[in-house]
């Protein structure tokens, strides 16, 4: 288990375009792993290889639906979106605040596996929430920008009482 630093909202890396994986290499198998042990120790449920410094377009998500395995997505593309849905939004990379978000109810992309293998997929709700929030890090775009109204406070109590309702935002006790 190999965790690493988050960058925190300011860090430059967060604010650059990712560029696509061509090959999958050890390396890259390595901080996917890493990617989910770091994102897994700090409650989250997504992460963006930026957040860890690394401008690649990789993305890890972990909701806790019906999925048995977190989502693995390497050069992520939306296809499609409809639908929205507004709601209270958090991101490993600004602990501790919350805003309001409006984000599609549905979405479509295509991306790679961890193996390179090409797949298409679609999501509603929480997990639509959440890729487009980690494709948005992609593109160098914290959430911030998406906020209606203000960034409020959010305890690590509050956290716990309302966690399929935020997309990157720390879940405590989360494995």
């Amino acid at each position: 288990m190999a965790l690493r630093q988050i960058r925190i909202m300011g860090d430059e890396k967060l604010e650059k375009v990712c560029r696509p994986v061509t090959e999958m290499t050890p390396k890259l198998k390595q901080l996917v792993q890493d990617m989910l042990d770091t994102m897994y120790d700090a409650g989250g449920v997504g992460l963006a290889a930026p957040q860890v410094g690394i401008l690649k377009r990789i993305v890890v998500i972990d909701v806790g639906e019906e999925r048995n395995e977190p989502l693995i997505l390497v050069n992520p593309v939306l296809l499609e979106q409809s639908g929205e849905q507004t709601g209270q939004e958090g991101c490993l990379s600004l602990p501790g605040q919350a805003g309001m978000v409006t984000r599609p109810n549905h979405v479509k992309i295509r991306a790679c596996d961890e193996n390179m293998q090409e797949f298409e997929m679609e999501a509603e709700e929480l997990l639509a929430r959440a890729i487009c929030h980690e494709l948005d890090h992609l593109e160098g775009i914290m959430y911030v920008r998406h906020v209606e109204g203000e960034l409020f406070e959010v305890t690590e109590e509050e956290e716990d009482e309302e966690p399929d309702t935020n997309a990157g935002k720390r879940r405590k006790g989360r494995k």
